[in-house]
């Protein structure tokens, strides 16, 4: 098996390989290509670059400085100078020790102007239209970057934090309590004698409840007791005529008939004060009925963007959904700034 292979081959690690014609066609057009790509490399040269003599890489043709290189640089030179610090002194120079003065007194001043001197000699490879395309380009960065930090931080505002539903009424019972507590602590009770804070008003529309007999609900509502409280219910205002039964009764000797009798089926007469009376019963029960209901409470100062009620639910559910995305086109036309003039 040795010497069919050959090291350059991809599949040289594989014991039962052998390599054909099309293994050496392929290992000898890698290697044209690699010898032309180093031919290319040799041949090119760098143009113009950007590179700081104190760069670190400024021996390298191919590195061209960017704003990371540029502030190491002026890193190192301030650490420099603050190793050095008895330069000035050591002269003896009287205009130094004014300049040190003067920085004493102004070191706002003194920062900026250190800080156009190091513009101005930060890069001296550079003309004065490269510096100030470079300086433009820095500040557009900065400006980028400080727009980006905006639009999170309102965006932040826009969407307020999602907590689970019955959170913020949990937080406020509790913050109830903790008032509730206070109060009684300084009154010198405890918890069990919180109902001594109501007030009368309070108190009496406790006791309403409290006296309210419960709605059934379940399987309550079908069962014999049910029914039977509903039918006194509609029978509590209808007044009993004792002397006209007892006249009917006496009249018809078949007044309580059974299936057996002839008149079985017979509608007894019944006076119209009575049917009036039966359908008077009936209207009021359907108004009660209708009167019923779990509207919620009218807010006055709240705008009015519907035209009926359920166009006004119809509202609610859109703006659940979609609320978010509309509220600045909402706003801008309330303010007018959403059409063109």
């Amino acid at each position: 098996m040795e010497g069919k292979v050959h090291p350059d081959c991809i599949n040289a690690s594989n014991p039962y390989h052998e390599c054909v014609d099309y293994c050496f066609r392929k290992i000898a057009e890698a290697k044209a290509r690699s010898e032309e790509s180093e031919k290319l490399k040799n041949q090119e040269e760098p143009g113009e670059r950007t590179v700081h003599p104190d760069c670190i890489n400024a021996s390298n043709p191919y590195h061209e400085c960017s704003e990371f290189c540029f502030k190491r640089i002026a890193d190192a030179k301030d650490q420099i100078r603050k190793e050095e610090p008895g330069m000035g002194e050591a002269d003896g120079d009287p205009s130094s020790l004014n300049v040190s003065n003067d920085t004493k007194d102004h070191p706002k001043q003194q920062e900026d102007q250190g800080e156009e001197r190091g513009g101005a000699d930060d890069y001296p490879h550079m003309n004065e239209k490269q510096k100030k395309l470079f300086e433009l380009r820095l500040k557009m960065n900065e400006a980028r970057k400080a727009n980006q930090m905006a639009i999170v931080a309102e965006k932040k505002k826009m969407e307020a934090p999602t907590e689970p539903r019955g959170i913020s009424k949990q937080k406020w019972l509790e913050e109830r309590k903790k008032k509730i507590g206070k109060l009684l602590d300084s009154n010198g009770l405890d918890m069990s004698k919180a109902y001594m804070l109501d007030t009368e008003e309070t108190a009496e529309v406790k006791y309403k409840k409290w006296e309210k007999d419960p709605a059934p609900y379940g399987w309550d509502v079908f069962n014999q007791k049910t029914l039977y409280n509903a039918h006194k219910k509609r029978t509590k205002n209808i007044q009993v005529d004792m002397e006209a039964y007892n006249k009917a009764k006496e009249a018809d000797p078949e007044f309580y008939r059974d299936a057996s009798s002839l008149q079985y089926g017979k509608v007894s007469k019944v006076s119209e004060e009575n049917i009036d009376l039966m359908v008077k019963e009936l209207q009021e029960k359907e108004a009660k009925r209708k009167s019923f209901s779990r509207r919620r409470r009218f807010h006055e100062e709240k705008d009015i963007d519907s035209i009926n009620d359920r166009n006004e639910h119809f509202n609610k559910k859109i703006e659940r959904a979609f609320g978010k995305y509309t509220l600045e086109i909402k706003n801008n036309l309330e303010r007018g700034t959403a059409l063109p003039d």
